[in-house]
């Protein structure tokens, strides 16, 4: 059987699935980074290696995330490509009549505007973690609530509380103003969810015309409570994927397809062996120009193996 496969490497997850030639998950693992990009990549792909039985061939891989160079040349990566593409391409292929996707993971958010199954817009947050899932997993923990009940406790509350959502610093000294006047963990919660998605509606969907149908993914959109607040808040149905939460991997996964199959040639990928071998990042600063470039090198058995972040090319040009 051709298998093909995607990763997503980002700061709090790494995901790793494999499709059939038919787009069919038959492979999907969600792991914690943990600070550690290409120790979880390993993770993840020994596992899909213990899955595969003699007659499973991969034909091509596709790598996004913020660390999808690094990753991408580890694995030796067919496609490499940005969050935005890669979310796209598996949310169009399940959803052809997509028009606004809404995307929260763990340390970012994205809302990605469609039409005609092409990418026409784009908004990104990376400079506050206000809505994101590390925000809501740190509620969570001060609140006591687990992580998995927190939304079903939201669609629970009695009362309408208003929280600041516009920053992660003025959010918990609202809640915890809140909770001193004696709401409940539950009004409490569904006033954050609100409040999050108030806030990012506002900031990535200002100026843009959102349009149904909606779909939601990252791993934020298994929190029923945010679910209900956009519902709420833009007045329709949003749409969960059945794999909401490695939706970039599918998306890269299918773009690797497309690309050795239009292409016709041969899967870059170097095999599992990968997974025994050490792979070292360095930086530093180049001095050659006023940029200051910071340039990332990839060390394995003492030689370095690939260089990027070069403006120039000076250094990337020359492995």
């Amino acid at each position: 059987m051709d298998i093909f496969i995607g990763i997503d490497t980002g700061s709090v997850s790494t995901n790793v699935i494999a499709l059939d030639e038919n787009i069919n998950v038959l492979f999907s693992k969600y792991i914690r980074t943990k600070g550690q990009p290409i120790n979880s990549v390993k993770e993840g792909m020994a596992m899909l290696k213990e899955e595969l039985d003699d007659s499973c061939v991969v034909k091509a891989v596709g790598v996004t995330g913020s660390g999808r160079q690094m990753i991408g040349l580890m694995v030796g990566a067919d496609v490499v490509k940005n969050e935005i593409t890669a979310h796209a391409a598996a949310t169009t292929h399940f959803y052809p009549d997509v028009q606004t996707i809404f995307e929260i993971g763990g340390q970012d958010s994205k809302i990605i505007i469609v039409k005609n199954g092409i990418v026409t817009d784009f908004s990104m947050n990376t400079v506050c973690a206000a809505g994101t899932g590390s925000f809501l997993d740190h509620q969570s923990e001060r609140l006591g609530v687990d992580i998995s009940e927190f939304g079903d406790l939201a669609l629970t509350a009695q009362n309408d509380v208003r929280i600041a959502g516009r920053c992660t610093v003025f959010a918990e000294s609202d809640m915890i103003a809140k909770q001193q006047y004696g709401y409940s963990k539950a009004d409490i919660i569904k006033g954050l969810c609100d409040a999050l998605v108030r806030n990012y509606l506002n900031n990535l969907g200002r100026g843009k015309t959102l349009n149904p149908p909606f779909v939601f993914q990252g791993g934020v959109a298994a929190n029923k409570g945010i679910i209900k607040a956009f519902e709420d808040q833009i007045g329709h149905e949003v749409i969960i994927p059945k794999h909401f939460n490695v939706m970039g991997a599918i998306g890269m996964a299918i773009m690797a397809k497309n690309q050795v199959e239009h292409s016709g040639q041969s899967s870059k990928f170097k095999g599992f062996d990968f997974i025994n071998l050490e792979f070292t990042p360095k930086s530093f600063e180049c001095t050659g120009c006023a940029n200051s470039c910071e340039v990332i090198k990839v060390i394995n058995n003492g030689k370095t193996i690939a260089m990027w972040g070069d403006k120039c090319g000076k250094w990337s040009s020359s492995i």
